[in-house]
């Protein structure tokens, strides 16, 4: 199955085979119903790191999107798994061979790696990254920063968004927001045109306790309208939505980042403090149980299909748009682009919507079929009976008389009757239909309005949202 599809979560000897430990410290007893997600989560035992779940940052030459904040690099032989616990060292290298390049940070400026106003800065430091994504759940690690002025960050990126859970510092020698007793989080859009300030939403919380003393637990709920931070198990900070609008960017999935930077404007690491370790016990993300077999973020219409049996490119920044092996994006022809268009802010959930425009006074349809088309093989659907779902919201005015929905390999139609629904409103429309064939490996699904079922004389808008299938229930 490929992992293009919203997992459906077997819980079935999951939870029992799970420890009280196990579950999110906000939540001891499961009273959530959360299932682990081993795919992304991680023990952290054994002699190193498990590299089918991670990305090392510098391993065999390769950086993905960044080589660290400079002066700093990221190298891959300070990432050590040691007593049940990943460690990821900073430490002063003078002899290490920085890469010749200098990194721009927005309006933070510009810093040659391994050098600092024309002064040796040889500071390494490290970056783990996990190979897969997910989309919503709850988010945490049981971690302790490193005793220097040296960041240890928690965070993750997807399609346009940033989520950092924390950013922390143990021994800064500058600044407000992050202090030897605080942990800051930030949410970032990194939407086009990429440009600071990104901040979506920012929180200071402060500490009782040096976050280079001890471990603490740290922790995220990431909902499709909310975001919850926890500290050891107490809620330090909620926002909504509705809180924020259309600044709500986490609507794609993340991958997590577990990191040490340089951040110069809150002072620079000693020569004498380093080493030190950024030091997590676990990572661990729950979710829960979903038997939708579309790509949520995708048939509400936020961001790419993920082929995630595909390599990430290394250069793919969260604002890119590009089509690749990993991320494929609705096709709309030239023809049909003058009618159909993903829009922002009309949305039944996330941000975005597929909308058809509609005829004015006088104006003809000018295609037999105005057609957006999922990338080959974004569908894999098994044989059997399912309910389809989506949300439809229609203005006033004459409406186009039917949707078609299909899959296309093997050939399946659902036709949506939009005659008598109710407008200037989100509504459900749900129909159960065969599929008697499963999925070929190059299906794909089409939403189609055909010229034969627009009226003669103008046509009403409507928008279309959350497209969703399931087994239908017996």
């Amino acid at each position: 199955m490929k992992n293009i599809l919203i997992v459906i979560f077997s819980i079935s000897g999951c939870i029992a085979q799970q420890t009280k430990k196990a579950f999110p410290a906000s939540d001891p007893n499961n009273e959530g119903g959360w299932v682990l997600n081993k795919e992304v989560s991680d023990e952290f035992e054994g002699k190193e790191l498990d590299r089918s779940k991670w990305f090392i940052e510098g391993e065999h030459g390769d950086y993905y999107i960044w080589k660290g904040r400079a002066p700093s690099q990221f190298v891959p032989h300070n990432v050590r798994v040691e007593n049940g616990k990943l460690k990821l060292r900073t430490a002063w290298e003078p002899k290490y061979e920085f890469i010749q390049e200098s990194y721009t940070d927005g309006a933070m400026g510009t810093a040659k790696y391994g050098e600092y106003k024309e002064e040796p800065m040889p500071v390494t430091t490290a970056a783990v990254i996990t190979k897969k994504r997910f989309l919503n759940g709850y988010m945490e690690v049981k971690s302790k920063s490193g005793n220097a002025a040296i960041t240890a960050a928690f965070w993750g990126i997807g399609y346009e968004q940033e989520l950092d859970v924390f950013e922390q510092m143990g021994n800064p020698k500058k600044g407000e927001k992050i202090t030897a007793t605080s942990s800051l989080a930030t949410a970032h859009d990194w939407s086009p045109p990429a440009q600071r300030p990104t901040n979506v939403f920012q929180h200071v919380e402060h500490l009782p306790y040096r976050t280079a003393d001890d471990f603490h637990i740290y922790g995220a709920d990431w909902g499709e309208d909310y975001l919850s931070i926890y500290i050891d198990g107490q809620l330090v900070h909620h926002f909504t939505q509705d809180d924020v609008g259309l600044d709500w960017v986490l609507n794609n999935p993340m991958e997590v980042w577990l990191d040490s930077e340089i951040f110069f404007w809150l002072g620079m690491p000693h020569k004498e403090e380093l080493p030190v370790d950024f030091e997590i016990e676990y990572l661990r993300v729950w979710q829960k149980p979903n038997d939708n077999l579309l790509a949520r973020q995708f048939y509400g219409f936020e961001g790419p299909m993920l082929y995630e049996e595909q390599p990430r490119p290394l250069k793919m920044v969260p604002e890119s748009s590009e089509t690749n092996d990993y991320q494929k994006f609705w096709e709309i022809d030239s023809l049909s682009s003058k009618y159909f268009s993903i829009v922002e802010g009309d949305y039944a959930t996330g941000v975005n919507s597929l909308r058809f425009s509609g005829l004015g006074k006088n104006e003809k349809l000018e295609t037999d079929n105005v057609i957006a088309l999922s990338p080959a093989g974004a569908i894999n659907i098994p044989q059997g009976t399912y309910e389809l779902s989506l949300n439809l919201w229609l203005d006033q005015g004459r409406p186009v008389k039917q949707l078609h929905l299909s899959f296309e390999n093997p050939k399946l139609d659902i036709p949506i009757d939009l005659t008598g629904l109710e407008r200037r409103q989100w509504i459900s429309v749900k129909k159960t239909f065969l599929k008697a064939e499963a999925s070929s490996t190059n299906d794909r699904f089409k939403i189609e309005v055909r010229k034969v079922d627009v009226p003669d004389k103008k046509a009403t808008p409507f928008f279309i949202d959350t497209i969703e299938i399931r087994p239908k229930q017996k």
